[in-house]
């Protein structure tokens, strides 16, 4: 026979734990952290074929702001590999492949014409500073202060899209992976 007490004490024991975690904020930066784990598993990767945006030429108008406040023209990057990743500070799953981003970043960023372009989504961009300062990154981070032009329209963050020098979505991706695996660097630096 069920022991309804015991039972509702239970509910109420997990709900208030959630609620603390909610309304504390801390939910989001633990969820990111368990995903994060999840990634490193390699249970989750990033499926090199070429899905929905793919084989589609990509729109080069635009412009963000990056770090220190400067204008940074998507023009400035036809010609080259661009890895993209459309992403949020109250986004769990964003969260949680950045530390994977970092890492693959670290091992290709000396590649020539390879460039990142991590565009933060917040509504306050010194939420996405603060963030990327205290976990350390060292990817290039730029604002869509100005908006997303239509080849960066996505129904969910995180996305992550792949341009190749020809101008050419060759990946694109909606939802977290871990893009540090070596398929994915190889993939990344054949585009050249």
């Amino acid at each position: 026979m069920i022991d309804w007490k015991k039972e509702l004490k239970s509910w109420g024991i997990m709900l208030a734990v959630f609620a603390f975690l909610y309304f504390t904020g801390l939910i989001t930066p633990i969820m990111g952290g368990v995903q994060s784990l999840l990634l490193a598993t390699g249970i989750k990767k990033p499926k090199i074929t070429l899905v929905d945006k793919s084989n589609t030429q990509f729109d080069y108008q635009g412009a963000f702001l990056d770090l220190e406040g400067n204008r940074v023209m998507l023009e400035e990057y036809r010609g080259k590999t661009v890895f993209i990743n459309l992403w949020a500070t109250w986004c769990p799953p964003c969260r949680a492949e950045m530390p994977h981003i970092e890492s693959l970043y670290k091992k290709v960023n000396e590649q020539e014409n390879l460039e990142f372009l991590m565009i933060a989504l917040d509504k306050e961009f010194e939420k996405s500073k603060d963030f990327i300062d205290k976990k350390g990154f060292t990817f290039p981070v730029v604002h869509a202060s100005y908006g997303l032009n239509n080849a960066l329209q996505s129904q969910s963050i995180p996305t992550t899209l792949v341009v190749d020098p020809n101008g050419e979505i060759v990946f694109y991706q909606e939802g977290m992976s871990n893009f540090d695996t070596e398929e994915f660097r190889n993939f990344l630096i054949s585009q050249k």
